[in-house]
């Protein structure tokens, strides 16, 4: 390790502790985007390259939040129309995620450090069954690791989401479990594939694409700060993701600034 990465290194550490002092997000959400236009702007090849690089930087980041003390991290690893794409580009993404989710089985160092849950949301059947395999493998092996939550959305978008937790709650109505009178959003929402999980404080979107793209709408309705930052995921980093944090942190006092004078009126 060099100077400058040990300067680095120290300068981030300080940066997170300085960060921690305030108000931290319980739960982050990202869109994975950027991955293909990343490849291309380093004059590589294939796209492959891309999606390599922006799974390294997922587990950089998720360490990231784990550091700054963020209860649940929900990432958006592949959407639903991903099948769409080129068989090539789907199926070495298949092959990566394989590589990658048996990374955490193997006695991963951050999932057991942390005490991570990871779960995959999302509608598995989609996948290969050797895909659908190792994630099942994954989700059993940590789901009594209850600290922290890491989910991944794969294959995933938030119609399927909100239309099985509908599914889901008529069901419900017609096991005679609940009345149709006794639906609520809350009914709905703890059929949601995020139920159990806090609410999303933050979501955050790279590459300067300004849409949701199908991506925890129910979640994102209320309360949520969200965020376009004008970088592909591969270059997200803690200076990213440093003016988000801080501008929720003075969103979060200005907020209990307002509710302190309502008190003393």
């Amino acid at each position: 390790m060099t100077i400058i990465d040990t300067f680095q290194n120290l300068l981030e550490q300080f940066t997170v502790s300085v960060l921690c002092k305030g108000k931290i997000p319980r739960h982050v959400g990202f869109i994975l985007d950027g991955n293909r236009r990343y490849a291309k702007k380093l004059g590589a090849s294939s796209t492959q390259f891309g999606h390599y690089e922006g799974f390294k930087q997922l587990e950089k980041v998720l360490d990231l939040c784990m550091q700054l003390g963020i209860e649940a991290v929900t990432v958006f690893a592949f959407s639903i129309e991903n099948f769409n794409r080129s068989k090539e580009e789907v199926d070495y993404l298949m092959k990566l995620f394989c590589e990658a989710f048996e990374g955490f089985c193997d006695k991963n160092a951050l999932v057991e450090k942390y005490q991570i849950g990871v779960r995959f949301l999302g509608n598995l059947d989609y996948l290969p069954a050797d895909v659908r395999e190792i994630a099942n493998k994954v989700t059993e092996r940590t789901k009594h690791q209850k600290k922290r939550i890491f989910n991944i959305c794969c294959p995933y978008t938030s119609r399927d989401e909100m239309t099985t937790a509908i599914k889901q709650t008529i069901d419900q109505v017609k096991q005679g479990n609940i009345s149709a009178d006794d639906i609520t959003d809350q009914t709905v929402k703890n059929h949601l594939f995020t139920a159990g999980c806090p609410p999303l404080d933050i979501l955050v979107r790279t590459s300067g694409e300004i849409r949701l793209s199908d991506f925890l709408l129910w979640q994102a309705n209320d309360q949520c700060q969200i965020q376009f930052v004008d970088c592909y995921w591969p270059e997200f980093s803690l200076w990213k993701l440093l003016p988000i944090l801080f501008e929720y942190q003075i969103y979060s006092d200005h907020q209990k600034q307002e509710q302190l004078m309502s008190t003393t009126g």
